[in-house]
């Protein structure tokens, strides 16, 4: 059987829950010789190793992909250090909001002529369990071997796409990004009216989880259309199409949906300044 090629090799900036589950992924999939700074982090399995700050980091190591996950509004300063470094590496960033011009001036402030080349992706936490999907966009000037690392990387933990526009994140961010918690939200709710009509707590859990991972892998599985598999499922004057009157009403999911990813999408703009 043939060993798989191992991950490139990176500096894991931040190790919070977005750092951390992509992580678990990449060590379990096979990642190179590996760096990740983090003031909480445990020690991790040689050879990879855990710092607390830059100057720790040893002197040859010199990673494939630079990957900042820190919280978008702390990333000056860390960028700022990385530049004096690192001044042409290849930075993966996964902080919502940060353009590329924004990561750049941060880059800058510690370095005046570093000039790393910045790809941006939005993963989600599902990424922990292989079941990630992910967002990338590539400035015109990276290179194949560049987007091709990044790619890998995050292939390794679930699915990508690539977007042709920087702007675009902010939606995936707001659809992918932030979309787990939107389905958990939905399983809280189907658990609790479960219990409202007559349910103990243990079954209502297990009906709305096994049904929220049921309907999943259909959809990951089909190729039909959400709406098919929707009017699919909604026998004519039924239980379930009683439901979807109510839910489908005008002032009901399709509003509350369509209002919520444009607040995400603005918030994460919001971010960029």
């Amino acid at each position: 059987m043939t060993t798989p090629p191992l991950l490139p090799s990176i500096l894991l900036v931040g190790c919070g829950k977005m750092g951390g589950a992509m992580l678990e992924g990449w060590l379990a999939r096979g990642l190179a010789p590996s760096v990740v700074m983090d003031r909480h982090l445990a020690e991790l399995p040689a050879p990879h190793r855990v710092v607390r700050s830059l100057d720790t980091i040893p002197a040859d190591f010199k990673p494939d992909i630079i990957l900042v996950a820190v919280k978008p509004q702390k990333a000056n300063g860390v960028l700022a250090e990385l530049a004096q470094r690192f001044p042409n590496g290849t930075l993966l960033s996964v902080m919502a909001g940060r353009t590329i011009a924004s990561l750049l001036a941060a880059c800058q402030e510690g370095n005046a002529t570093a000039s790393p080349m910045i790809i941006r992706s939005m993963p989600n936490t599902p990424s922990a369990l292989g079941a990630g999907m992910s967002g990338l966009y590539a400035p015109p000037e990276a290179s194949e071997k560049q987007k091709k690392q990044c790619d890998q990387l995050l292939s390794a933990v679930g699915e990508t796409v690539w977007v042709e526009q920087e702007g675009l994140i902010d939606s995936v961010a707001a659809i992918s990004g932030s979309g787990p918690a939107y389905v958990f939200l939905l399983a809280e709710l189907l658990e609790q009216a479960g219990v409202e009509q007559g349910l103990d707590a243990k079954t209502a859990r297990a009906l709305a989880r096994g049904t929220i991972y049921g309907a999943g892998q259909m959809l990951h599985q089909l190729p039909t259309d959400a709406a098919e598999l929707r009017r699919n499922v909604t026998s004519p004057g039924g239980t379930t199409e009683a439901a979807l009157k109510v839910l489908m009403a005008s002032d009901a999911w399709p509003h509350a949906v369509s209002t919520a990813i444009a607040a995400a999408v603005k918030r994460a703009k919001e971010l960029a300044s």
